[in-house]
């Protein structure tokens, strides 16, 4: 939809989230729901999310579980010395602390925020190795934007987002950004 601007000219409307708060909040409630589900139960389950956003996704999460059965053993870990791209890419920021309780023959879920070509994933991957080795593990995302590089795939999926290639996809998070939302700028514009 467009609006008269001050010229008399035609402004393209911003458009809104695609998902906001309420949204994110039904979606990391279905997730929750989802992840127990899949595992029976709670037993023997670690919510390991992915530095910086999948660690606040996975203490929504477990906080949701917490509402109807007990909450699992969580986790957070850093994958960026484990990144295919660090020689190109550089470090970007500081790295964030990882924390994992014992994850030897238990099943962890990796959360995250986006899934997108794979390679933070694949990354993730690598670095749990470090760790131990896990019975099964399984990735929750509260986006799939598809564009795979990587045979990867999640199991648990808040929403399916069709997005082009060169899109920016961002999940906001109170806890990180001051407000929840998703939101796609196109052609991967910062604002």
């Amino acid at each position: 939809m467009s609006s008269p601007d001050q010229a008399g000219g035609t402004a393209t409307a911003t458009p809104g989230p695609l998902l906001d708060a309420a949204a994110i909040r039904r979606t990391v409630t279905r997730l929750a729901h989802e992840i127990v589900e899949a595992n029976a139960g709670v037993e023997d389950l670690v919510l390991v999310g992915v530095q910086r956003r999948g660690v606040t996704l996975v203490q929504r999460i477990a906080d949701a579980i917490e509402s109807f059965e007990n909450p699992p053993a969580t986790g957070s870990l850093d994958v960026t010395m484990h990144r295919d791209d660090f020689e190109r890419r550089g470090l970007r920021g500081t790295p964030q602390p990882t924390q994992l309780p014992e994850i030897e023959g238990q099943t962890v879920v990796l959360v995250d925020d986006v899934l997108f070509t794979g390679r933070t994933i694949r990354a993730a991957l690598d670095a749990l190795n470090d760790y131990g080795r896990p019975r099964m593990i399984r990735l929750a995302v509260l986006v799939d934007r598809g564009h795979r590089e990587l045979p990867i795939r999640a199991d648990i999926v808040g929403k399916n987002i069709p997005t082009a290639r060169e899109d920016d996809v961002r999940v906001l998070l109170d806890e990180d950004d001051g407000r929840d939302a998703v939101i796609v700028v196109p052609g991967g514009k910062r604002s």
